[in-house]
């Protein structure tokens, strides 16, 4: 018996050495263009699914309302857009394009059939080895709630919100976090 559990044991310290060298060693993907490891898409789906259910909120006291879906869609320009596109784009920007795994283009493919407090706890807590950030360390909680309220309502919109996500971004941020440096990079002006 004593034999066996030592075989069991080496065997084990086999596995994790060949595992560790994949890595040290450069043979796993690393760049976005590379395909994905095996059940690197599953592994990430159940860890991303399982965390999500145990931490999300189960609502919000926000209403949907004009102005807070109006406030979601400001939001969504300046800091979502650029991944997760716009009504009526053809296709995805080349920052999203460039990403792995590729972002959701959310208004073809969107998250009105996720709860609300899903989308919300996307935006507000990222997601790990996406590119997707986390917003909640500088952003309003009620800013978040915002634009999760926007994409959860996206099949029905009115028509003023979706009219101001084909305007240009609003000049000044809603939520600024700092004013920005004014220290320049020695040898420029």
């Amino acid at each position: 018996m004593g034999k066996f559990i030592l075989g069991v044991l080496i065997g084990f310290v086999i596995v994790a050495c060949v595992g560790l060298g994949y890595f040290y060693f450069g043979y796993a993907p690393a760049a976005t263009a590379a395909p994905p490891m095996p059940l690197e898409k599953r592994a990430a789906k159940w860890a991303l699914s399982a965390r999500i259910k145990k931490e999300m909120p189960n609502g919000t006291s926000m209403a949907a309302s004009e102005t807070n879906l109006l406030a979601g869609a400001e939001m969504y320009k300046r800091d979502c857009a650029v991944c997760h596109g716009l009504p009526g784009e053809a296709k995805p920007s080349n920052i999203a394009a460039g990403m792995y795994p590729k972002p959701p283009q959310l208004w073809k493919h969107g998250v009105t059939d996720d709860p609300v407090g899903e989308t919300y706890w996307k935006v507000a807590n990222g997601i790990r080895m996406t590119g997707m950030p986390a917003f909640k360390a500088n952003t309003s909680d009620e800013a978040v709630w915002q634009v999760s309220l926007l994409l959860a309502n996206a099949d029905k919109l009115p028509a003023s919100v979706t009219a101001a996500l084909q305007q240009p971004i609003s000049a000044a941020p809603a939520n600024p976090v700092s004013a920005p440096s004014t220290t320049h990079m020695p040898g420029t002006k």
